[in-house]
């Protein structure tokens, strides 16, 4: 998988693209990751990208013709454009899935009050990491690519088992709660059920939690398909 992240602050993505899953990833060749200035796409001595709107407005716009040098130089065949905008479509684990599945992804981190409306003729995916206000793209960008590369096979370890039974799983419901050792902690114990060495029932009693948790907390994935089938 080849990524490209447009943005006017590539430095932000140095320690995170050089660290852990996501640079294990590279190294081993599961996907190159390249960030791109946009600044080096501007048409003036001062890297100018913004401008202010016309009609009036508070703060000041991305103008489209950066954005349309910096994404035709990047783009493929292939390629899904990718903006992040609060007017997007909610960014959840079948999307992240979604682009698992594609050969080259193009990212792009807007800021200040946004972008010309024109750029948007050049965005194949408009998504939203929800409903909250941040400076930039640059953070819900780097949540998306590693929620996307985490899935590419290969990267984490276990093959499709790591990630086959995780929050918003198969059946659209939250992960059960989980325990390690010691049995006992704190006066704290480790259900019995999943110490008696039943597994069948061990997965039945997750399959419970993993409902009533969702019901509890996110009763909304329920109305979106979340299944479960009593023991």
């Amino acid at each position: 998988m080849k990524i490209d992240i447009i943005t006017v602050f590539p430095e932000m993505f140095r320690g995170f693209l050089g660290e852990s899953m996501i640079a294990r990833a590279a190294k081993a060749g599961k996907v190159f990751i390249r960030t791109v200035d946009l600044r080096d796409f501007s048409r003036d001595q001062r890297r100018t990208v913004d401008d202010k709107p016309y009609s009036g407005g508070p703060g000041m716009l991305m103008k489209p013709e950066v954005w349309y040098d910096a994404i035709e130089t990047c783009l493929t065949p292939s390629a899904r454009v990718v903006m992040t905008t609060p007017t997007g479509a909610p960014y959840t684990q079948r999307k992240a899935e979604e682009f698992s599945s594609c050969d080259h992804l193009i990212f792009l981190c807007g800021h200040y009050e946004g972008f010309d409306a024109r750029v948007m003729r050049l965005v194949t995916d408009e998504v939203s990491m929800g409903d909250f206000v941040l400076t930039g793209g640059e953070i819900p960008v780097a949540a998306m690519i590693d929620s996307t590369v985490r899935l590419l096979p290969g990267v984490l370890g276990g093959g499709a088992a790591a990630t086959a039974n995780e929050s918003f799983g198969e059946e659209g419901l939250l992960e059960a709660p989980q325990y390690t050792r010691p049995p006992v902690y704190r006066g704290m114990a480790v259900p019995e059920v999943l110490l008696n060495g039943d597994h069948a029932k061990a997965a039945g009693w997750r399959k419970r939690q993993a409902f009533d948790l969702t019901s509890r907390r996110r009763p909304d994935l329920l109305e979106m398909g979340g299944t479960f089938a009593s023991e």
